[in-house]
């Protein structure tokens, strides 16, 4: 009888894992251009209103933040002036990302989903969904955190007037600190609120206040710049590299999340005029033109005052107060109000289109896969992520989270580069691409990536270099491999040069700045991996659909839109 009674239940454990499994593995299918055009003639999408400047201002608004102001400062008290040399380093890792990005966009200029649908497409579905959970929880912490310090810029120029210097409560917009996990702020929800009503009210309203906040910015930073180069000393410049080259390659790492932001331009898809075309060229402008303020930003900062000497909080402030141009300073508070609200907007805006994806895929509850149909907006999404965002920002220390940041946006980048390379293989037209090619590929990318830790690890811990050489050497191997043992074909639309080499290249220093990140960092990705795998197990395996009527791709654009 004993045996009698456990044979079913083996049985019953093998059927659930082995339909586990099946679930897991589906991936999305390319269809043609007619299939994509019948599903939009429904009206039940987004509203394509956003043309190339939109985009361009997009990804401007989503990269140049407060940090501008900030960050370059910081690091040169580390790098020297040669933190010019890090943001230009770091800029150009995030180009070669870009042009994942921008093939993938014009691979894909259909639908929302960014790094979360490339990878349902390439790889498979509990993939897609672990790289959007873990793209998910940086956006909502960094929305909340975004939004305090926007609420204490708020604060900081509203006490610039004497009968409210000194006059606003703490819990307003600085925030008061309720032990360390507490910290009432009020005023971060309420911009929250202002924010997702915009959001709401439709994409050409927000656009409008993205543009007008993102060039208000870039007017000011560029004022920054040009009164700066009358202050400039020379002399500060030597030594160019105080710390020598690992100072510079420290601050890159540091850098590098700078220039986080032009990605929102790819979840941009269903909403763009002419995506196939005006997707690549958004991604690559606004991060050249993000590259030249950063660098305008650095070698001002850096002539003008000694770098030993720059201040940690406000450097750039600091430094025209030293010269006597306070009223810069005072710009410097409202470039920074205008930085940190297009971000804010941006991040928001990207947020609800991810939730959209999902819903529309079944992954999470329909109710995220709706759109108003007077608006064209994904309300319920929208709200939903306003709501999170207000509840974080008004109640807990978010920077105490701070450290655990940029996970997903690392893992999502890597993932992305190892897309482009996937979807080249399944993009020949005269054969199949057998399973076994297929995992011998996938194990090379894997290998790129666990090399790109070690090298990362053995960097940090100040190993011996013949280990980092060695690590180097066998992601040359895999890298090779692929390029020989593997048939690629040309994209259609925005072809990203140097695949596989480039891609691997991505993946390589992503996964490299991966392994400088604090350990609690790489503790959350494995237990939000191991949470986000639990539910997809009970929810998300019986309710996703990888041919959803809603999500068919199509490579080119529609035909008959406007040249």
């Amino acid at each position: 009888m004993g045996t009698g009674g456990a044979a079913p239940s083996s049985s019953s454990y093998s059927s659930g894992w082995s339909g586990f499994w099946s679930s897991a593995l589906r991936s999305k299918r390319l269809v043609s251009p007619a299939e994509k055009a019948a599903a939009e003639s429904t009206g039940r999408g987004l509203s394509r209103r956003l043309g190339v400047f939109d985009l361009i201002l997009l990804g401007i608004g989503a990269s140049i933040g407060a940090g501008i102001f900030v960050v370059t400062g910081t690091v040169a008290r580390d790098a020297g002036p040669g933190v010019t040399i890090s943001f230009i380093l770091a800029g150009a890792s995030c180009v070669v990302n870009a042009l994942c990005y921008a093939e993938l966009a014009s691979r894909f200029p259909a639908v929302v989903g960014g790094a979360y649908l490339y990878t349902y497409t390439a790889f498979n579905e509990i993939t897609a969904f672990l790289v959007f959970a873990q793209l998910m929880l940086d956006y909502h912490i960094g929305a909340a955190s975004i939004a305090r310090s926007l609420a204490s810029y708020v604060v900081s120029i509203l006490e610039l007037f004497p009968v409210l210097k000194d006059n606003i409560p703490d819990w307003i917009g600085h925030g008061h600190n309720i032990g360390e996990v507490m910290s009432i702020n009020v005023l971060a929800p309420i911009l929250l609120i202002l924010l997702t009503v915009i959001l709401c009210w439709g994409v050409e309203e927000s656009s409008v206040v993205n543009a007008l906040m993102t060039v208000t910015k870039i007017v000011i930073v560029i004022i920054v710049i040009l009164v700066g180069a009358f202050e400039v000393d020379v002399s500060n410049w030597s030594p160019f590299a105080p710390n020598g080259m690992k100072g510079i390659f420290t601050g890159a790492t540091v850098v590098f999340f700078s220039y986080v932001g032009f990605d929102a331009v790819a979840n941009s898809a269903e909403e763009s005029k002419r995506p196939q075309r005006d997707l690549p060229i958004g991604i690559i402008v606004s991060l050249l033109a993000c590259i030249a303020l950063y660098i305008g930003v650095c070698l001002v900062i850096t002539g003008m005052v000694p770098y030993m000497l720059l201040g940690e909080d406000a450097p750039l402030a600091e430094a025209f107060t030293s010269k006597g141009l306070k009223f810069v300073s005072v710009l410097i508070s409202v470039g920074a109000v205008a930085g940190l609200t297009t971000t804010l907007l941006v991040g928001l805006y990207v947020q609800s289109r991810l939730y959209l994806g999902l819903g529309r895929d079944g992954l999470l509850p329909s109710i995220f896969a709706r759109v108003n149909s007077k608006r064209h907006t994904p309300i319920h999404s929208q709200v939903w992520v306003g709501c999170v965002a207000s509840v974080l920002a008004g109640l807990l220390n978010v920077t105490m989270l701070s450290h655990i940041l940029s996970v997903g946006t690392l893992t999502g980048y890597s993932v992305v580069s190892a897309c482009v390379v996937v979807l080249r293989w399944k993009d020949k037209t005269n054969s199949q691409l057998s399973t076994s090619a297929k995992r011998e590929g996938v194990i090379c990318l894997v290998a790129i990536a666990a090399c790109g830790f070690a090298t990362g690890l053995l960097f940090r811990f100040d190993a011996s270099p013949i280990f980092m050489i060695l690590a180097i050497l066998v992601a040359v191997g895999a890298s090779a491999a692929l390029l020989i043992r593997q048939a690629y074909s040309d994209a259609p639309g925005f072809s990203c040069p140097g695949v596989p080499l480039l891609p691997c290249i991505c993946i390589f220093f992503n996964i490299f700045l991966f392994a400088q990140l604090h350990y609690e960092a790489w503790v959350r990705f494995v237990v939000l991996s191991v949470a986000m795998v639990g539910v997809y197990a009970i929810y998300g395996q019986y309710h996703a659909d990888p041919n959803a009527a809603d999500t068919i791709m199509y490579h080119r654009a529609p035909e008959n839109e406007d040249p």
